[in-house]
């Protein structure tokens, strides 16, 4: 049994991104990514527009990060400008940002599947340049400790559906399909055994 395998598969540029979660979720969920914004923010549906997840500027990342608070928002979540949630900006003191922290592992750690399906490098964000020396490497495991969770037949927590939509999208995009829902995790699971590795992850079955 085989992956259909992409040695040179690109990179995604935040246009490619855009395109991809269009086709996924316009239509099914009357939903559409859009750049271009001064800061990020969700929008719900009006009688005359879809709803709106916006990010800044072209940054993919930005785009990544907004698509994956998306992915793990409920219905009634998603009726509500920027999901309801009281958002504190940057200038946290440490005890906020522990706060903070909190409530982005599972966020960070979605992300952290999508940027590997789009062929990216990622890095966990405090999102506070208030704290400039402040420590990040605990927020950076528990992170990768709920990618494993994630990924971990034992123990897995469910990755959200459309999360799941949206990583064989970008994947199919870049070349890769896969003949079973299990030849997906193994991709995922060897990812992550390569966390410092940018690069793709060629994998025979």
């Amino acid at each position: 049994m085989s992956l259909l395998q992409c040695h040179s598969a690109k990179k995604l540029c935040a246009d490619s991104v855009s395109k991809i979660f269009n086709v996924s979720f316009e239509v099914s969920f009357n939903t559409v990514l859009e750049g271009g914004a001064a800061e990020p923010l969700y929008l719900p549906a009006n009688e005359s527009d879809p709803a709106k997840v916006l990010f800044r500027d072209d940054y993919v990342s930005s785009a990544m990060h907004e698509i994956s608070h998306w992915v793990i928002a409920g219905e009634k979540r998603r009726l509500q400008e920027d999901y309801g949630y009281w958002y504190e900006t940057d200038g946290r003191d440490v005890v906020q940002q522990k706060e903070f922290e909190l409530v982005e592992v599972r966020p960070q750690a979605v992300e952290w599947l999508l940027h590997r399906a789009a062929g990216l490098s990622f890095q966990v964000s405090v999102d506070n340049l208030a704290l400039p020396e402040y420590d990040a490497s605990p927020f950076r495991i528990a992170v990768e400790r709920q990618v494993a969770k994630f990924l971990d037949d034992n123990v897995r927590d469910t990755i959200p559906l459309r999360a799941m939509t949206f990583i064989r999208a970008l994947l199919s995009y870049r070349g890769y399909e896969f003949e079973s829902e299990n030849q997906l995790f193994l991709w995922l699971a060897k990812s992550y055994d390569a966390l410092d590795d940018e690069c793709d992850f060629p994998i025979n079955f």
